[in-house]
């Protein structure tokens, strides 16, 4: 078959390629570290908008600790990946100090622009997170921002502006909302994306207890600012896109509106069961974890705790942040990953199939940091060798340590989880470059390729400061970039779920909307392919039902597959 040439099978059937087996044999704990070198480059690409998120020397209420997130996305259709950074605001905000999120424009040459005011974007307010997706498949992508008040749903008008249809589409709500993170996704398979919002906790300013009022205000001798405990929690909200540009809530309707029992974070939409339906896993702060299974009926039930995904490997409630969903071991399964708090570790849940995840975190070599306060997540393939590592981005969340002996710092280096092959991570973030192990008070990350050499770049918010724009240099294999265009399906793809063959391994990810904390990374998929110099096979099972495969795919080029044509476009990297 001529490579990019399309086969179609019935849903329900498979190339009959095996998935690699759980203990891969090519696993070699004793494989030495990959030289990688991670530098800043966000100055010289000029991505240099300064953050700003509530007080910087002592924060009086929880609000002002959660902090944004970024999302990768080509908002304009010039093919170059462009960035867009949330914002928040203070509460005692000088005269003249509006800060706004930001767009940035890819000029295609290595730099960025500032297109925030040409866009519409303008927007000063206590923002949380952002997704990003077609959502009335018109090929250009939309824009939804979480935020501490008003959720707000920016319409993209394919001219390079956005219009504000918040109240249009029926996603305005009435009460004010802490909202915090978000994902489209398509979980009636109807071919139009749905929205999913998580709410961290209910908060009245006026009400809420001063630094140390309460139990609940202070930290290892510290007053500090009250919660969560001691709030009520937040809710989690689902809405169905009805199509000509309405949504519906059916939060209700959908089983999805758990609440006052949980302070909801994190997101993850993935099919972990393997059955072409997405699934939702939220990640709670101080709660137990969410795991909704999707009934394929338009409901959802909420089996975290019989899954094994509710708590942490000794039972208890865990300080859980951002999340992030991906096969780590090649087995075929999507895996969870979430970040925690400090005295704690990041969690890792491998799924065993028929709904069950072992905690696999001590087992896989993440027991080894309790010192961090964990944010962003993400599982990418840094050296392109065909298994996914997991890069995590931290930082406190008491500025008051500043004062203290330094013992628990306030601003935290980065952690990067290398895949040994067997089910284990080794950290390497000591060495693979400063830009990892510089201090940061770190927040959302988000990952794309912003420069067109197939090797995605890491966008990450620093609280209070600029953001960082990590690129890796060093030992790399070769890798393949993998755009989805839907055509039944969502245009954007989001739920398709790809597997890749190359030397005879063989990987599984799937095109999602959100995750990370707060954030979105590029829908391209990336997939390294190590030593291999094509994909043997990449296998496409779309949201429709459809299945396309194309054989033979040249290593180290992005590929686009349109539903029920194969590759329509093949660009080799710089």
């Amino acid at each position: 078959m001529a490579a990019g040439a399309a086969v179609l099978w019935p849903q329900g059937m498979g190339s009959g390629v095996k998935s690699q087996p759980r203990s891969s044999p090519r696993a070699n704990v004793n494989i030495p570290s990959p030289r990688l070198e991670f530098r800043d480059i966000a100055g010289s690409i000029g991505v240099t908008a300064r953050n700003v998120y509530g007080g910087e020397k002592s924060k009086r209420y929880i609000l002002e600790m959660n902090g944004n997130g970024a999302v990768v996305f080509d908002f304009d259709n010039d093919g170059w990946r462009d960035v867009f950074l949330v914002n928040g605001t203070r509460l005692d905000a000088a005269d003249g100090e509006q800060p706004s999120n930001t767009l940035y424009r890819n000029r295609g040459d290595g730099t960025f622009e500032d297109v925030t005011a040409k866009a519409g974007l303008v927007r000063t307010g206590w923002g949380q997170g952002a997704c990003a997706a077609d959502v009335d498949n018109d090929g250009d992508t939309d824009l939804f921002v979480t935020y501490y008040g008003q959720n707000v749903f920016y319409r993209n008008n394919g001219d390079g502006r956005f219009d504000d249809d918040t109240r249009a589409s029926g996603l305005a709500h009435g009460e004010p909302r802490w909202s915090t993170n978000c994902a489209f996704l398509d979980y009636d398979r109807d071919g139009l994306l749905d929205l999913v919002v998580t709410s961290y906790l209910k908060i009245d300013l006026k009400e809420a207890g001063a630094p140390g009022s309460t139990p609940y205000c202070a930290w290892r001798g510290l007053s500090v600012f009250c919660g969560p405990r001691g709030f009520p929690g937040g809710a989690n909200f689902l809405y169905r896109n009805e199509g000509g540009g309405r949504f519906r809530d059916v939060s209700r309707a959908a089983g999805i509106a758990v609440e006052g029992m949980h302070y909801n974070l994190g997101v993850a939409v993935s099919d972990y069961e393997n059955d072409g339906w997405p699934d939702i896993h939220v990640a709670c702060d101080s709660t137990p974890g969410i795991l909704y299974r999707n009934n394929r009926d338009g409901t959802f039930s909420e089996i975290a705790v019989e899954a094994g995904v509710a708590y942490g490997s000794d039972g208890q409630e865990m300080g859980s942040m951002g999340t992030a969903a991906g096969d780590y071991d090649n087995d075929g399964w999507i895996d969870i990953v979430k970040m925690n708090f400090m005295d704690e570790t990041p969690t890792l849940y491998r799924n065993l199939g028929d709904w069950f995840f072992e905690d696999a975190t001590y087992m896989a070599g993440l027991g080894v940091n309790t010192r961090f306060v964990g944010w962003g997540v993400a599982f990418l393939d840094v050296d392109q060798d065909g298994w996914k590592d997991i890069l995590t981005s931290h930082g406190h969340i008491y500025p008051e340590l500043a004062t203290t002996d330094g013992r628990e710092p306030l601003e935290q280096r980065k952690a990067l989880y290398w895949n040994l092959r067997n089910g284990a991570f080794r950290d390497i973030a000591e060495h693979a470059g400063g830009a990892l192990t510089e201090p940061k008070l770190s927040r959302g990350l988000a990952y794309g390729d912003l420069d067109g050499d197939g090797a995605p770049e890491v966008v990450v918010i620093n609280m209070n400061a600029r953001p960082s724009v990590l690129k890796v240099a060093g030992d790399r294999g070769n890798a393949v970039l993998i755009e989805l265009a839907g055509v039944k399906s969502n245009r954007g793809a989001i739920g398709a779920r790809v597997e890749v063959v190359a030397d005879g391994l063989k990987q599984v990810d799937e095109v999602r909307s959100g995750g990370s904390y707060a954030s979105q990374n590029d829908l391209r998929l990336h997939f390294g392919l190590g030593g291999a110099g094509r994909a043997e096979l990449i296998t496409v099972k779309w949201p429709s039902g459809l299945t396309d495969a194309v054989k033979d795919v040249p290593a180290n080029a992005w590929v686009v597959i349109e539903e029920g044509k194969g590759i329509t476009r093949t660009t080799p990297f710089r």
